[in-house]
């Protein structure tokens, strides 16, 4: 049984109605487009800034192996959530789309199913903890001391997996409504909780890598209960209960776990490209190993950037789309990739031009300085052509079009990165793995770019 669309309210001070989502003019959508952008930046930025005041209050306690041990069981962490971070990017676009037909049913609808899975998920997690450290830890090698930190970190942090879940959908969705600013504020929120209660748990109450886990755990219910309380105050009851009776309709639960089996996939790819890069480096020896992570470093923050763009096409491109007009997704198309790759390539340009003095910020070891101004080059092309990817990326989730996101990471990583990461770790040359996440990078882009024109023709999506 397929939903009637029900429109969205021009009158209520939260929705986005047809006159907001119109395209007055050329100067209005460039400054629409860098408003979602910068406030996505800011609130991505908050991320690695709590990330890092964690490190220092951990790095701060008289035993390392407690930061060892953090950082050892997030490795595994970022493995699980990042994978699942369909959650996030499959809500997005499709949230766009029906707001671009001002369709309101349809969005709150995308939102429930796709919340409905991240608490599912999420409980999966919980039944799993047990399985999955054992097997996660065990592929991680540490001193038994570091592992125990670790491990102690994990199970206080593994109960916040619902919540988290739960956050990427919120997050989706409100970014597919370009409420930018909510997103903001719950990443405020999140993070702001997490900060305090590291400091509370860490260094006042001594419960070191357990008391990391419990503030990263309370601060994603915090962020959780904020943003359900922000989409409770914002819909009304009877149209919850119109749209109940469609939550499992099945030709839209089976579009729904089509596109996020389709990203899922798209982001292993990606993931997996980038945990060989990193385990080939370690088998090249320290010093490779030490300069590519500054260098991954380096790609990290930029990303954390180029997302803010990226985030904010994959909203406008959902909503052009949703109300089938063209043109304005030309526009979008030139602005985002204009953008982006001017990010990607100053970011890697400064780090090219000033090696010694910003590396130096990042590592006190003279050795991988003094050599690292012979790999830093490779900055330029991967993020080059890494800036338009991900813009691309975000243009095609605001397309809903996930076996076009899918198809691209696997060919660009079976036929572009491994390879040459195979001759590489032959000939053990850290330039050939570079070059292999250059070409990895390109092949996105060129793979992405060819079907850009179909898109632009009004052609079906796949």
């Amino acid at each position: 049984m397929s939903s009637t669309p029900k429109p969205v309210s021009p009158s209520s001070p939260n929705s986005i109605s047809q006159m907001d989502i119109a395209l007055p003019d050329q100067s209005g959508f460039v400054l629409r487009f860098f408003r979602l952008a910068i406030v996505n930046v800011l609130s991505n930025l908050m991320v690695p800034l709590a990330g890092l005041l964690s490190v220092a209050f951990l790095g701060h306690l008289s035993e390392i192996r407690h930061l060892a041990g953090v950082t050892l069981a997030t490795v595994l962490f970022n493995y699980i959530y990042r994978t699942l971070g369909f959650l996030r990017m499959g809500t997005t676009g499709v949230t766009a789309q029906a707001v671009g037909r001002n369709d309101s049913e349809a969005a709150l609808l995308t939102g429930l199913r796709n919340g409905v899975l991240a608490l599912g998920l999420g409980m999966l997690l919980l039944v799993l903890q047990v399985p999955l450290r054992e097997i996660g830890f065990a592929l991680l090698s540490a001193a038994p001391d570091v592992k125990a930190a670790g491990q102690a970190y994990y199970d206080a942090r593994i109960w916040a997996a619902p919540a988290t879940l739960l956050n990427f959908v919120l997050i989706g969705w409100f970014l597919g409504r370009e409420q930018s600013g909510r997103v903001l504020l719950l990443s405020l929120i999140g993070n702001g909780v997490n900060i305090l209660l590291d400091y509370w748990l860490i260094v006042r109450c001594g419960w070191e890598s357990a008391g990391a886990g419990l503030a990263t755990t309370f601060s994603q219910y915090a962020m959780a209960i904020a943003g359900l309380s922000m989409v409770l105050l914002e819909i009304e009851l009877k149209d919850l209960r119109a749209a109940l009776p469609h939550l499992l309709d099945a030709g839209a639960l089976y579009r729904t776990l089509t596109l996020n089996g389709n990203i899922f996939i798209r982001t292993l790819a990606f993931l997996s490209t980038f945990s060989v890069f990193t385990s080939l480096s370690s088998l090249m020896g320290t010093i490779t190993l030490s300069q590519n992570a500054l260098l991954l470093q380096v790609i990290t923050l930029a990303v954390y950037i180029i997302d803010g763009l990226a985030y904010a096409t994959e909203s406008l491109t959902g909503i052009f789309k949703g109300q089938g007009v063209q043109e304005p997704l030309r526009s979008l198309v030139w602005l985002a990739g204009g953008s982006s790759l001017l990010i990607g390539l100053s970011c890697a340009g400064l780090f090219v031009m000033f090696p010694e003095s910003l590396f130096s910020l990042l590592t006190n070891h003279s050795e991988v300085i003094r050599t690292i101004d012979r790999e830093v080059i490779w900055l330029l092309p991967v993020l080059g052509f890494g800036s338009l990817a991900f813009m691309l990326d975000g243009y095609f989730l605001g397309l809903a079009e996930g076996a076009t996101l899918r198809n691209a990471a696997l060919i660009a990583s079976v036929f572009g990165f491994a390879p040459l990461a195979t001759l590489a770790w032959q000939q053990h040359s850290s330039t050939l793995l570079w070059l292999g996440m250059t070409v990895f990078m390109a092949a996105r882009v060129i793979l992405l770019g060819l079907q850009v024109p179909r898109t632009l023709e009004g052609s079906d999506s796949p």
